[in-house]
């Protein structure tokens, strides 16, 4: 039943593909977990005889004896819940054991992102790349313009085909986590960057066919997670960009100086490709400096 699952959510549900790995390795080792503790047998599991007493045990044995966060755990429910959903609709099993399993409370954290004045050297060292007519330094570059310009994820990134940009180089077609589509507009900028990007790639010879990958090595093959992560984590160090550095630091980035800028909330979450407003809402805290300027401005006995 976890193929037929793993099946299910890579191509009904869309998942991307590092969820999907996630998925089966959290499905996996509770399974493992189970049968060590003769709850069934491995070689013919029988997912009936999983009771809510067993999931508040497992949760006992990750958080004590593994020593795992409350979000890791609250990650590895996600996925059994949803496993459990998938059986309940294929008839397997008939209860809802995750029904009175609560998520784990877990400490609110802040999303890291950059100053202002810190991706302000980021975007000259960006244009300086892009001046010296390097294949290499002008995909990177645009690598970084995607991330902070559109607020995109690096799954998204990675799925971006040639045919994704519209004819003007306005607007950008962005496939989001469970297959949502959303459109996101691409800045003056890094609209001058894809179109000088793709002109050569031409002249490279390397395809640029509408189902064509927009980022791509100089033989024309896909950029691996690993290589982009290495690639955002080079270009912010050269900024002097302290603290962490990634590819979601530029996603947050985009959100929080939007948001500082005085964007509409709901305009942010559409854009970021967020279910719940309740997520875009963290971003709030990181601009209390900007709200504490607004009321020194505006109130009338400051």
């Amino acid at each position: 039943m976890i193929d037929a699952f793993v099946k299910y959510i890579q191509s009904e549900r869309r998942y991307s593909p590092l969820t999907v790995r996630n998925y089966q390795h959290d499905i996996e080792s509770f399974v493992s977990w189970c049968t060590e503790n003769t709850i069934s047998d491995q070689d013919q599991f029988d997912f009936t005889k999983v009771a809510t007493e067993d999931i508040r045990e497992w949760i006992i044995y990750r958080s004590t004896t593994c020593k795992i966060g409350a979000a890791s755990i609250n990650r590895e429910l996600s996925s059994l819940r949803s496993f459990y959903k998938f059986l309940r609709k294929q008839g397997v099993v008939s209860q809802d054991i995750f029904g009175k399993i609560t998520s784990l409370r877990t400490p609110r954290r802040l999303p890291t992102f950059v100053p202002e004045t810190r991706i302000a050297s980021l975007l000259d060292n960006l244009r300086e790349h892009s001046q010296r007519g390097d294949f290499v330094e002008q995909r990177n570059a645009l690598i970084i313009s995607l991330f902070y310009g559109c607020g995109i994820r690096l799954a998204e990134l990675l799925n971006i085909h040639i045919g994704d940009i519209s004819s003007d180089m306005r607007t950008l077609h962005i496939r989001g986590k469970g297959d949502k589509h959303r459109m996101v507009p691409i800045i003056s900028e890094a609209a001058v960057r894809i179109d000088a990007y793709i002109k050569r790639l031409e002249e490279m010879k390397v395809s640029t066919c509408r189902d064509a990958p927009l980022i791509v090595t100089e033989n024309g093959a896909p950029l691996s997670r690993s290589t982009v992560q290495r690639i955002v984590a080079r270009e912010l160090n050269d900024a002097n960009v302290q603290g962490k550095k990634s590819p979601h630091v530029l996603r947050h980035t985009f959100a929080t100086h939007l948001l500082n800028k005085e964007a509409d909330m709901r305009d942010i979450q559409e854009l970021m490709g967020h279910s719940s407003l309740r997520t875009t809402q963290c971003y709030t805290h990181n601009s209390i400096g900007q709200l504490q300027k607004a009321y020194k401005r505006a109130h009338p006995h400051r």
